[in-house]
C-alpha cells in the first residue's frame, strides 16, 4: 500500500482536514441574517422558523466544506509553494483525488438535502454558495486568480450566508440592498487584509506571484488602497441602511469602524494571525472586543431612542422595537 511521509492513503484524517470543519465558525453570519430578518418581520419568529434557521446553518456548514475540499484539490500545486500551506494534505500527497472529488459531491448533496428541511429559498441560496465555490476555484473562471476579483468574489460568500439566514425566517421580502452592499464591502475589507498579511508574510514578490497569480499584480500599496476603498463603500451603504431602517445603529458605527481598524492592525503585524482566521480566537483582546460589538449591535437593533430621530431630522422606519427610551414618535 502506498504511503507518503508514513501516512496511508486510506487514512480518513486527510479527508477530514480538507473539509476544514474548524472553519465552520464563519457560518455564524447565517445567524446574523436570521437576526436581521426577525427585526424586519418580528411576527415570523417561532419554533418553526428557528428550526429552519438551524437547518440553514447546518446546510451552510456542509456546502462550505464541499467548497473547501474543491479548493484544496485545485490548489495543491500552488499550495506547495507557500511556506505554511505546503503542509496541507494535497501537497503532501496524503489522499486519493478520486475519493476527494467524491467527498466534494457528497458534502454538497448532504448540505442541499438539509436545506430542503427549511424552504426552497434556503435551497437556492445554498446552491448559490456551492456555485460560488466553482466560480472561485475552477478554470477557466477561477476568480481567485483575478486581482481584486479574488477578494470581491470570496467576500460575496458572506452575503450569501446572510441570505441563507434571512430566507430561513422571511421568504416574502429580500434583504435591503444597502445592507447587502455594506456587508459585501466589509467582507472584502477583511479578505483584502488577509491578502495583505499573506503578501507581507511571503516577503518575495516572485514567490508570491507563483503561489497566487493575483499577487503578480498586487503590491502592499495597492492592497492598502483597496482596503480604504472597501471600508469607505461599506461605511457609505451602511449609513444608508442605518438612516433608512434603524437610526439607533448610528451609535454602533464608531465601534464597528474601530473593529475594522483593529483588524487591520492585526493584519499589519509580523506573522499576522489574520492569515488563518480560524485561529483568531487566540487574540483574546480582539475576540472580546468583537463580542462586545456584537452585543451592542443586537441590543441597538431592538432598541428605540426617539430623540435621535429629532436630532437628525429622520422619520422612524415603523418597526416596533422591544425597548423604547423616551417618547415614542411612531
Amino acid at each position: 500500500m502506498q504511503t507518503t511521509l508514513g501516512v496511508e492513503h486510506t487514512s480518513i484524517l486527510p479527508y477530514v482536514r480538507i473539509a476544514r470543519v474548524d472553519h465552520w465558525f464563519k457560518n455564524v453570519f447565517v445567524l446574523l441574517g436570521g437576526l436581521l430578518a426577525s427585526f424586519y418581520l418580528p411576527d415570523t419568529i417561532g419554533w418553526r422558523s428557528l428550526a429552519s434557521l438551524a437547518a440553514a446553518v447546518a446546510a451552510t456548514c456542509f456546502v462550505a466544506s464541499s467548497n473547501y475540499v474543491l479548493n484544496e484539490l485545485l490548489d495543491g500545486r500552488t499550495d506547495a509553494l507557500h511556506p505554511v500551506k505546503r503542509n496541507r494534505p494535497v501537497p503532501l500527497g496524503l489522499l486519493r483525488p478520486a475519493i476527494a472529488y467524491a467527498e466534494w459531491i457528497a458534502l454538497a448533496l448532504v448540505g442541499l438535502s438539509i436545506a430542503l428541511a427549511a424552504n426552497r429559498y434556503v435551497v437556492a441560496s445554498a446552491l448559490a454558495l456551492w456555485v460560488m465555490g466553482i466560480v472561485y476555484n475552477v478554470p477557466p473562471l477561477r476568480a481567485k486568480e483575478w486581482p481584486y476579483g479574488d477578494v470581491l468574489v470570496e467576500a460575496l460568500n458572506n452575503v450569501v450566508r446572510l441570505a441563507l439566514g434571512w430566507f430561513a425566517i422571511v421568504v416574502t421580502h429580500v434583504p435591503p440592498v444597502s445592507l447587502l452592499i455594506a456587508y459585501w464591502m466589509a467582507g472584502a475589507f477583511f479578505m483584502a487584509t488577509k491578502r495583505l498579511a499573506e503578501y507581507r508574510h511571503i516577503g518575495d514578490a516572485e514567490v508570491a506571484g507563483n503561489y497566487r497569480r493575483s499577487f503578480r499584480y498586487y503590491t502592499e500599496d495597492r492592497l492598502l488602497v483597496s482596503l480604504l476603498f472597501y471600508a469607505l463603500v461599506s461605511a457609505l451603504f451602511g449609513g444608508i441602511f442605518i438612516i433608512r431602517y434603524h437610526l439607533e445603529l448610528i451609535l454602533f458605527a464608531p465601534m464597528g469602524l474601530a473593529l475594522l481598524a483593529y483588524y487591520l492592525h492585526l493584519g499589519l503585524r509580523p506573522e499576522s494571525p489574520v492569515q488563518r482566521p480560524e485561529y483568531l480566537y487566540r487574540e483574546r483582546a480582539f475576540v472580546y472586543y468583537a463580542a462586545g460589538c456584537a452585543i451592542v449591535f443586537v441590543v441597538l437593533m431592538f432598541t428605540s431612542i426617539p430623540a435621535l430621530y429629532e436630532w437628525f431630522n429622520v422619520e422612524p422606519a415603523g418597526v416596533k422595537p422591544l425597548w423604547t427610551f423616551g417618547p415614542d414618535l411612531q
